[in-house]
């Protein structure tokens, strides 16, 4: 597994993460036993992947810390995060919270610990008020590094996070970036390179690069709305086939580009299928995909800053 520097933070990551929330949650959300998610956990291990990310929205806290037990616990990144989105945030909620997760999680540490799904509008708050304590926090030892997550499904064209790369005060982002949407390059991106921000990123693969009728469906929909140009399409109906000619699936090449795009550190994947999760991890064993290529798809999406491809 591909390793690189986590920004900032001189964290070695794996370039592939565990996601510990999204549709499956581990598993947990798909029927599968704490033994049969823990087993996921452990094979992603054993492949070479240590970053694990999580949040105590997601419920997967308590099984990542019985994943843990039997792990050497300095050689994995564990990153987890406070709920902001329509919760009460404050000084106690923030303080229980993160002792909660330490807890949960059977750790007297969090590597990346972030403030989660912030919308714009509460965003001047959580910097002014609950930043501090965070640094309070890291100077205990209970964090080491501080980091902020969007809300990508209602903020698709990063409002928050350029505020939040501008003010240079959080160690690591969380991005929704994939191939439809691309937007995050100039406005983010650009600014979290020049202050050596960690980057992971969220959204790489979603249902369009799997479901050929939703892709079309989104696709239309960025034509009516005048953010993508037909004439850039081979055909309108397979939009992204032409992926095929250099990849097994349309979900590996998304995860190549985003794995390959300039500023972006660790990729999160999430699954609760042992099979899929060796399907993502070969993936992320291919090369890069053809400059040519990238650049397509780059001209392609250009334009686009209005959805997710959820």
């Amino acid at each position: 597994m591909q390793t690189t520097t986590l920004g900032r933070t001189n964290l070695t990551v794996s370039v592939m993460g565990v996601g510990g929330g999204g549709h499956s949650q581990l598993g947990k959300r798909t029927g599968k036993t704490e033994a049969e998610s823990i087993a996921i956990i452990h094979q992603a291990f054993d492949a070479g992947i240590n970053f694990i990310d999580t949040a105590e929205g997601y419920g997967t806290e308590p099984m990542i810390g019985n994943a843990l037990k039997d792990r050497d616990r300095s050689s994995i990144i564990i990153s987890t995060k406070k709920s902001t989105r329509r919760k009460e945030v404050n000084e106690q909620t923030v303080t229980e919270s993160l002792h909660n997760s330490l807890q949960t999680l059977g750790t007297d540490y969090i590597d990346v610990y972030s403030l989660h799904g912030v919308v714009p509008e509460d965003y001047p708050y959580l910097a002014q008020e609950i930043y501090p304590l965070l640094k309070r926090f890291q100077e205990q030892g209970k964090i080491r590094h501080i980091g902020i997550t969007e809300m990508f499904n209602e903020d698709t064209d990063h409002k928050m996070l350029e505020r939040a790369v501008n003010d240079n005060l959080w160690d690591v982002l969380m991005v929704g970036f994939n191939i439809l949407n691309q937007s995050a390059r100039d406005k983010v991106f650009k600014k979290a390179i020049e202050n050596n921000v960690g980057i992971q990123v969220m959204f790489a693969v979603r249902k369009a690069f799997s479901q050929p009728d939703y892709l079309r469906e989104c696709v239309t929909g960025l034509i009516e709305s005048g953010q993508l140009d037909p004439n850039d399409l081979d055909d309108v109906n397979a939009p992204l086939d032409f992926l095929l000619q250099h990849a097994s699936t349309i979900t590996e090449a998304a995860y190549r580009f985003s794995r390959d795009e300039s500023g972006t550190h660790v990729i999160l994947s999430g699954t609760g299928n042992p099979v899929h999760l060796k399907e993502n991890l070969a993936a992320f064993d291919q090369p890069a995909l053809p400059t040519d290529v990238t650049e397509r798809l780059k001209h392609i999406f250009r334009n686009v800053d209005s959805i997710t491809g959820q």
